[in-house]
């Protein structure tokens, strides 16, 4: 048996659904009783977001890669990163890490193909919605994706950052989000929305709106996940 190595606690409340997932698509996918083989490395949020938001990208990537050690020298086979924001680093982090490691953003593109779309809105933090790292991925798809307009993004990232970061789950700003989504729709012509952050999918449950299918990327990651611990 394989075992994964999780870089989480960015934020806690998503790295829960990470957590209670694997364990119940392996469960649903291994059918001898047996339970996947995990180690996690909850690390302080407030140092992640502290040096992204002061734009120290490499500091960043550096932070990463020793947080990544600890799962290396604990028998991880293979790592991920439990959130969507730090991926704005993930290209060099990759380079360096001790173990391979699975993209949240190569496995929603993934899924993304799946489904024949070629335009979609993404939500996320401000780093992703204004990073071009979901952007290059998809780009190299034929996959365009269309970002809310700046005062749509700072409501979004308000609340990712103020509520649901913290697990403050109010339908107000379910409602709010769902709005733009529909805004997008007619304004942009968008034909599904990515939960660029992993928080959203603790807000946004549903596999579609409107007519509009919702790419839940910590669903997308788990079941990556699970796929190569039974590789």
């Amino acid at each position: 048996m394989k075992t994964v190595g999780i870089i989480g606690g960015i934020g806690p409340e998503s790295t829960i659904e990470y957590y209670r997932g694997i364990i119940a698509v392996y469960r649903e996918r291994q059918t001898d009783g047996s339970y996947p083989s995990i180690i996690l490395n909850s690390i302080n949020l407030t140092v992640l977001v502290n040096l992204i938001t002061a734009n120290e990208l490499g500091k960043t990537a550096d932070h990463l890669v020793n947080q990544l050690q600890p799962l290396a020298r604990g028998g991880a086979d293979f790592g991920v990163i439990a959130a969507g924001t730090p991926h704005i680093v993930f290209d060099q982090v990759h380079a360096r890490s001790p173990i391979p490691l699975i993209s949240i953003v190569e496995a929603t593109c993934d899924a993304a193909a799946r489904l024949n779309l070629k335009k979609i809105a993404l939500f996320g933090t401000r780093f992703t919605m204004q990073g071009s790292f979901y952007q290059s991925v998809f780009a190299k798809a034929g996959i365009t994706l269309v970002v809310p307009e700046a005062d749509e993004q700072a409501y979004i990232h308000d609340k990712y950052m103020n509520d649901l970061v913290h697990g403050i789950i109010l339908p107000e700003t379910r409602g709010r989000l769902l709005t733009i989504l529909d805004k997008m729709k007619e304004r942009d012509g968008v034909e599904a929305l990515i939960l660029g952050g992993t928080e959203l999918s603790l807000i946004i449950k549903d596999a579609e709106h409107n007519g509009l299918p919702i790419l839940d990327t910590t669903k997308i990651h788990v079941e990556r996940i699970v796929a190569e611990l039974l590789s």
